[in-house]
């Protein structure tokens, strides 16, 4: 499937003191009254930049999922029975040990 989107204008939007509030209120950030002034300019010449890459023609690029190349690097799991010795598991802990238990304080 090599389908290309066409490409879109896409003018820049200038993002209000109070749009960034509701943005931060959405994302639960709490942002001072000067951050939200500061963030609605730097956030808008964000949106600028995005505008530039808009207008680019990509009709010739293919689309790409990932860009790695590596196809599945999940490994099988195997089971190492040396760490699961009951001897080495009671000796690896560093709480006291009782009739071959580990004591703890007490839960309830």
């Amino acid at each position: 499937m090599n389908k290309t989107m066409p490409a879109v204008k896409v003018s820049p939007m200038k993002l209000t003191k109070e749009q960034v509030e509701k943005l931060a209120q959405l994302a639960r950030l709490n942002l001072t009254p000067e951050e939200a002034t500061q963030f609605s300019g730097e956030l808008t010449d964000i949106l600028g930049h995005l505008a530039v890459l808009g207008e680019l023609d990509t009709s010739k690029v293919t689309e790409t999922a990932q860009v790695t190349g590596l196809a599945n690097v999940v490994r099988e799991d195997v089971v190492n029975s040396e760490l699961c010795e009951p001897e080495a598991l009671l000796e690896a802990s560093p709480f006291e040990k009782q009739d071959h238990q580990i004591k703890i304080k007490r839960m309830m």
